[in-house]
């Protein structure tokens, strides 16, 4: 079960973010936003990533990402075991894969409404904890859990209102807002804690102070997938958001900046 913290007089308590992107939400509802979050995590045994070495660091990074092979994955079990617990439970997971890094994985959730994909996204991480728990192994957000020449642990986030799903204008539009004035930093500084340590302009990801957007970009901020500019529409993928960021949060940042650009753009 899944609950709001409201104060004794049921208003919402100064930590309840979901009251927040309700309010917005509601409304920009006619512009049918719909999210995608890619939620990456880092297990860890004991002091280490599982599958690092008890002394010293495994093979550098490369053939580990969507890898098969004892050598290379670690933590499949409980990746599968996390995955059917999410089913179980009625949650709109749509995939999982190994990540760049030893011990790493990533789950998707959606796509769904703001509030929906930011529920099950929540109750998601639960059930990671929790499965992990059984198999002696904790499971961590931290948005970079090894220094040095490894990638970090992000919540890309992919976003589409009805008018994105239906011409290419409305995505440049989108792009455009997110990087209008003191929006790029307005986001970043709320999309997890310990972002400078992982937006180095390394690792696939964009300097945390530099707002960019390309198609197919994966060193820009925001990516605008190939298929998207092949086919004039879609969505877009905001790259920013670190493995520990609020959904609340950023998904409330997106509807706001981009539905009420794409209002006064007159394109809803």
């Amino acid at each position: 079960m899944l609950c709001e913290v409201l104060n004794t007089d049921m208003t919402p308590h100064e930590s309840n973010t979901r009251a927040a992107l309700a309010e917005v939400a509601g409304r920009y509802a006619a512009q049918e936003s719909i999210f995608g979050i890619e939620q990456e995590y880092t297990f860890f045994d004991g002091t280490r990533p599982l599958g690092f070495p008890v002394n010293g660091f495994p093979a550098p990074q490369g053939g580990y990402y969507c890898g098969v092979g004892i050598d290379e994955i670690h933590g499949r079990p409980i990746v599968e075991a996390h995955l059917e617990n999410c089913l179980k439970a009625g949650l709109g997971i749509s995939g999982i894969n190994a990540e760049v890094m030893p011990g790493q994985w990533e789950f998707q959730v959606g796509p769904l409404a703001p509030l929906e994909v930011s529920d099950q996204l929540w109750v998601a991480r639960w059930l990671l904890y929790r499965t992990a728990e059984d198999f002696n192994v904790s499971a961590t957000l931290d948005p970079k859990p090894v220094k040095g020449d490894w990638n970090g642990a992000g919540a890309h986030t992919n976003f589409s209102t009805k008018a994105m799903r239906e011409g290419y204008a409305a995505i440049i539009t989108a792009c455009e807002a997110l990087g209008e004035g003191s929006k790029p930093l307005d986001h970043v500084k709320n999309y997890g804690a310990g972002i400078d340590e992982r937006l180095t302009g390394l690792h696939e990801t964009a300097p945390w102070d530099e707002y960019s957007y390309g198609v197919s970009d994966r060193g820009a901020s925001v990516r605008i997938p190939w298929q998207v500019e092949q086919d004039q529409k879609g969505y877009i993928e905001d790259r920013r958001p670190n493995a520990n960021v609020d959904p609340y949060v950023v998904t409330r940042l997106i509807v706001d900046t981009c539905c009420e650009a794409l209002e006064k753009a007159g394109q809803v």
